[in-house]
């Protein structure tokens, strides 16, 4: 692979002066259990927002009309580390701790636990649906695996990693119903056919970059933060290209949450800078174009959730907060 273009910012003062007039509106939500690390929300609808407690072991749900916060203990030790909600309202967790993907019916209360057919998959991190929901695909970092579970008849599939210790991490699916994965561990990106389970490892134009999080446009191509550099990359998988920004921070970005809203702008925080940095940018100008500091600080922004109805994007931070950021004009809800 080859980089093909940068575009290098002249400079930190220079590039946040180009759009500090650009920012969104961020709201926040206190989470009334303290240290319980409140992250990965998805909202069901504009008023309905389900998040896990990844300290607290919990399932927390969050009115934003009334501000209301429940949660629903999990089974001991559980370290639920992401969710999503199916059409149906089910809730489907990951149980970071325990080896199991959850499922949790908010209106029996009822918990079914589904645990990973080989031990070493220890740690089911990130999970997706497919198009059609039948499916959700997730990424297992400790135990080097992605997998799919089909939904109606419980059965998982694993696919290890060709990489050892490459900690499978940030998990998307492309319009074409592929599947990516960023391989946090290592300098590579990861391809699966979901037909077939064939596995593709695609390579980094540099050996030193970790990607953590990433995102897919419209046009199929793959976006991805470098944690450890503090540059927003993009692949081109029909070309077979690589191209590169470097962000306003530096390497001290430290990029991590990620999305991508319905005009394909690429929407992220850098973690690494106190307070995190709500940064917009658009590809068809390949600028950064909007950057908003998270109010509460943020401490760190780990996995984001984009609602086009609102044209919201939702997130939880270590301080303690549920957070959403308008980035779009929302439709009715």
């Amino acid at each position: 692979m080859r980089i093909i273009g940068a575009a290098i910012l002249a400079g930190m003062m220079t590039a946040a002066s180009a759009f500090a007039e650009e920012t969104v509106d961020i709201r926040e939500w206190k989470v009334p259990y303290e240290n319980t690390r409140p992250r990965d929300p998805f909202a069901q609808s504009a008023t309905s927002v389900w998040f896990v407690g990844q300290v607290g072991g919990y399932v927390g749900h969050l009115d934003t009309q009334t501000g209301e916060i429940v949660k629903y203990d999990l089974p001991d030790g559980e370290g639920p580390h992401n969710l999503i909600v199916g059409k149906d309202g089910i809730v489907w967790y990951a149980g970071n701790r325990t080896g199991v993907i959850g499922r949790f019916d908010p209106k029996t209360k009822e918990i079914e636990e589904i645990p990973m057919p080989d031990e070493a998959a220890r740690d089911p991190h990130t999970l997706i649906f497919d198009e059609g929901e039948e499916n959700i695909w997730f990424t297992v970092q400790g135990g080097n695996f992605m997998g799919r579970l089909n939904i109606e008849s419980r059965d998982v599939d694993l696919i290890p990693s060709k990489t050892e210790r490459s900690r499978p991490y940030g998990i998307k699916m492309a319009p074409d119903g592929s599947i990516w994965v960023a391989l946090f561990g290592t300098y590579k990106l990861a391809h699966i056919n979901p037909e077939t389970l064939e596995l593709t490892e695609i390579d980094l134009p540099r050996e030193g970059a970790l990607p953590r999080r990433l995102e897919i446009t419209s046009d199929g191509r793959v976006w991805y933060g470098d944690y450890i550099k503090g540059v927003l990359g993009v692949y081109d998988p029909d070309q077979k290209t690589f191209k590169e920004w470097d962000m306003p921070q530096g390497e001290r970005a430290r990029p991590y949450g990620m999305a991508v809203d319905s005009q394909d702008r690429i929407w992220m925080v850098a973690t690494g800078v106190d307070p995190n940095v709500f940064l917009g940018f658009d590809p068809e100008t390949e600028e950064f174009f909007s950057a908003t500091d998270v109010p509460s600080g943020g401490g760190t922004i780990r996995h984001m959730h984009y609602y086009q109805p609102a044209g919201a994007i939702w997130f939880g931070t270590d301080t303690n907060y549920v957070g959403r950021a308008v980035v779009e004009p929302p439709m009715m809800d």
